[in-house]
């Protein structure tokens, strides 16, 4: 993996971590919908638009993605939970809570992953770069806890979510990585995990879903999630896990707080402390060095 496909893979990654970091924003624009709705509906649909563009490449991939269809299984099961415990946790603990918790646990369990079912060995640069990225949330988590209303039990509640959800990502982001190392075409590993977790969904944005089909303005929020943050959003990410392992890509999107911070002080109105921006300042050395420096057993190209 040269280091030019390893940058386009961060910048990929990073552009993502952008188009996640708009949906707290865009959500507030669709008071009336649940966290469940807005979740199902972004990753739900985003999920199966991912499936159909991929159709001739899943066909191509079918024997293939039948003989993995165990990891096609766990990944469809974690895209399917990880947007119900994000938005739930961000929900009930706050978008800087919930969204950090959430983010800032994902490196260390997709590191978990790659290191005890990889067997792989986590380089001291990743280390350096996934605790200073954890800082720099924990940071901007602290700045902005004045921001939530709710009791010390559902605040708890969604700490609790957040942990899941971290977990979830890391799981879909490892087993996507993981089924382009068996030579699954980029497309088809992803059409087929997000695809199936879409389907998943499906259920639950019938049961929740009322609500974003009530007013203009919240069917424009669920359409705008489900084809920029959610659709193109995860087109970007595959590409990038094609070119960095899952643990430097879930390292690189703990930008999304800092964004989702940056767009509640230019949109919303609200306002930052100077630890906040010390955070975001930690942010964003986490990208130089994953950048620069040597990370966890790049991938050596996989299918694109």
């Amino acid at each position: 993996m040269t280091s030019r496909q390893n940058l386009l893979g961060i910048a990929a990654i990073t552009l993502t971590s952008i188009l996640w970091g708009t949906t707290g924003t865009a959500a507030t624009f669709a008071p009336d919908a649940g966290p469940l709705a807005i979740g199902s509906a972004a990753l739900g649909i985003g999920g199966l638009l991912q499936a159909l563009i991929a159709i001739p490449s899943i066909r191509q991939a079918l024997p293939a993605l039948r003989a993995n269809a165990n990891s096609v299984i766990l990944g469809a099961f974690a895209v399917a939970i990880y947007p119900l415990a994000f938005y739930s946790s961000m929900h009930y603990a706050g978008v800087a809570i919930g969204s950090v918790v959430s983010l800032a646990s994902a490196p260390l369990a997709s590191g978990l992953l790659e290191r005890y079912l990889e067997k792989r060995r986590l380089s001291l640069w990743w280390m350096l770069s996934a605790s200073l990225g954890a800082l720099g949330s924990a940071m901007l988590c602290v700045s902005r806890m004045g921001d939530t209303e709710g009791s010390a039990e559902t605040t708890a509640l969604g700490v609790g979510l957040g942990l899941i959800a971290g977990f979830t990502y890391a799981s879909y982001s490892w087993v996507a990585h993981h089924l382009m190392e068996l030579r699954i075409p980029r497309a088809a590993s992803m059409g087929a995990v997000f695809g199936c977790g879409g389907l998943l969904l499906m259920p639950v944005l019938l049961v929740t879903g009322a609500p974003l089909i009530a007013t203009r303005e919240a069917f424009l929020v669920a359409t705008y999630m489900a084809l920029i943050p959610m659709f193109l959003g995860y087109v970007l990410f595959g590409f990038g896990l094609a070119r960095v392992p899952a643990s430097t890509a879930t390292t690189i999107t703990l930008t999304e707080p800092a964004v989702a911070a940056i767009l509640a002080v230019a949109i919303v109105g609200e306002t930052l402390t100077p630890l906040g921006w010390v955070g975001l300042a930690t942010i964003g050395t986490t990208l130089i060095i994953l950048a620069l420096a040597p990370t966890n057993n790049r991938a050596q190209g996989l299918p694109s």
